[in-house]
Formats: C-alpha cells, structure tokens, sequence
C-alpha cells in the first residue's frame, strides 16, 4: 500500500514498512533480486529512491526513520555491509536464509525456462 504524504511523492510503495510506536522509529524495507552484476547499483538505487519518503514521515509522523534495502543478486552474492542492514530489523533474519531463498526462487526460475518447448 502507498504511504500517503502530504506533498506527492513518487516513491511510496516500500515492500515492508515496520513501525515502532515505542522507540518512534520506522524502517521501510524494499527488497530487490537483481543479477549479481547489478547489487550495488541497486542500493544505492533504493537509497536515494525512498530518501523523500523518509524525510516526509520523519516530518509528518514524527518518527526517526532509516531505509533497509534488501538486495541480493540472483545467485546468491551481497554487497559488504548487507549484514549490518539485516541487523537492524528485529527477529530471527539471517542473511543465510535469504541467500537460500533467493538461490531457490532462480532455481525455480531456471527450471520453468529450460523445459519449455
């Protein structure tokens, strides 16, 4: 769902976006799976996208607010530094597991193709 501002912004669909009313902080989290060449284009892609988006709903909801991009390339490889991002989401997330994710999805994705006819 797209966060409604009150200037338009043309970025303001994040993938996830986790508010904490205690701490009056938020954290809107894209997620991308690029080809491995493409990672850190991506992030800094999504960094500078939803850079308004976080300056808006400090702005309107009063909240410290920091952008999370996710990005993996499709077999698997992450930028440095990837690690320190994941930590700040709170839960039981390793990068392991979504490595694991992302290598199956492009399996699945490989599979579909080559037996095609």
């Amino acid at each position: 769902m797209p966060v409604h501002t009150d200037r338009e912004i043309k970025a303001n669909r994040p993938d996830i976006i986790i508010k904490w009313k205690a701490s009056k902080s938020c954290l809107p989290i894209d997620v991308s799976i690029p080809t491995d060449k493409n990672t850190s284009i991506k992030i800094c892609e999504k960094l500078s996208k939803y850079k308004d988006l976080e300056i808006e709903i400090e702005r309107m909801w009063g909240m410290k607010t920091t952008t999370v991009p996710v990005v993996i390339g499709a077999l698997g490889i992450i930028k440095k530094g990837t690690e320190d991002l994941i930590k700040k989401v709170d839960g039981n997330i390793t990068l392991q597991e979504l490595q694991k994710t992302t290598l199956i999805g492009t399996a699945r994705i490989l599979r579909k193709v080559l037996t095609m006819k």
